[in-house]
């Protein structure tokens, strides 16, 4: 049951990861994620859970079912790292209990969620953190903390003494914790937040059945999440209000993908270049991708005529046939027997290939435009 518990709310975090974690930044920045979740109530659910994530991988899990802390795909010693991340999950559970039983609410079943998001930036530096509560599904809270400063929105106003309160926790404990745990889990899973792999990009066109094309590019099979992919038109961007589409999914393997849109008429194809263009932490510089040949845009709209022209070719070259092969045969009989016996053979198997040869040839034709 923890392990289903377990993955449920993995799963669940990487979403919300997704949806809030930008994907067009390309930094070397990280992240480290804690969500935690009070129930209160009957339900086959743990009252209280913690998962920690580190980037998009899920790196450790805690449950008041077992009491315990499971780390996630680890590989080296991590002991004075879960240390910290246990105590983190300690603390956080009679805070959330203490606000559930704060909100007083009378249903018989209650939900309260907390989501915290702190994040390095480059050269080491430290970022801004992120605290979203929310109550039965709604955001009730949400705490913004960097350079020593905390904002707050609420939907009910928050007094000044709690205020004061909050940025004292933030300061002291909430914030230096969360930064010194991402640290620590960074050093640990350096090989897995470091790993990189190259995108797999293609730009190609689909007939739609109004007349026009829809061009797309899609980015596949790249890790890290953060990427930037543009269509151009002319060398240009094109305009973000023409293009759909531009969503961060995730693979099976662990990697991602992204797909963006674009539907033109079918006479401005011909009229203006598209590319695409790639920028990954994976790539140096950056990556341009040309529009792929479809046969189909506009290719395919002239096969019928090709085909008929091809069939009257056809009959008229085996009429000619046929019409010379009776005049020659015409001729033979005015000849010997013997030799009109051999040249009546002769002149059939002539005819014959003479016939068969053309129409052999129009099938090969034929069917090399068919596919």
């Amino acid at each position: 049951m923890s392990c289903r518990v377990e993955n449920m709310i993995s799963n669940l975090l990487l979403v919300l990861f997704l949806l809030s974690a930008p994907t067009t930044v390309l930094t070397d920045s990280h992240s480290m994620q804690i969500l935690a979740t009070y129930i209160k109530g009957v339900t086959p659910f743990p009252e209280f859970s913690v998962t920690f994530m580190l980037d998009d991988i899920t790196v450790g899990h805690f449950n008041s079912d077992t009491e315990q802390y499971f780390t996630r795909d680890n590989t080296t010693n991590e002991d004075e790292t879960v240390s910290h991340t246990y105590s983190i999950a300690i603390y956080a559970r009679p805070f959330l209990a203490g606000i559930l039983t704060f909100e007083n609410n009378t249903q018989s079943l209650q939900l309260y969620q907390m989501i915290s998001h702190c994040e390095l930036l480059e050269n080491d530096k430290s970022g801004q953190m992120i605290t979203k509560f929310a109550f039965s599904g709604s955001t009730i809270n949400e705490i913004h903390f960097h350079d020593n400063k905390l904002t707050h929105q609420s939907t009910n106003e928050m007094a000044t003494l709690f205020q004061e309160y909050f940025k004292w926790r933030y300061e002291s404990v909430c914030y230096p914790s969360c930064i010194t745990i991402l640290r620590n889990y960074i050093k640990k899973r350096w090989h897995q937040v470091k790993r990189k792999v190259k995108p797999r990009v293609r730009l190609f066109q689909k007939a739609l059945d109004s007349g026009g094309v829809r061009v797309s590019c899609l980015a596949t099979g790249f890790y890290p999440r953060h990427i930037n992919l543009t269509l151009l038109r002319d060398g240009q961007p094109v305009s973000d209000h023409e293009v759909t589409g531009g969503d961060l999914l995730p693979n099976g393997d662990g990697t991602y993908q992204m797909r963006k849109s674009l539907e033109i008429r079918a006479e401005e194809r011909e009229k203006h270049k598209y590319t695409c263009a790639v920028k990954h932490l994976s790539i140096d510089n950056k990556l341009e991708v040309a529009l792929e040949f479809d046969p189909g845009v506009p290719f395919k709209s002239v096969i019928p005529t090709i085909l008929t022209v091809l069939s009257l070719v056809l009959v008229f070259i085996t009429g000619v046939v046929i019409y010379k092969c009776r005049n020659r045969r015409a001729d033979q009989d005015c000849g010997s027997s013997s030799k009109v016996s051999y040249s009546s053979a002769s002149t059939s198997e002539e005819c014959i290939d003479a016939i068969t040869q053309p129409q052999q040839q129009a099938t090969e034709i034929s069917e090399t435009l068919s596919n």
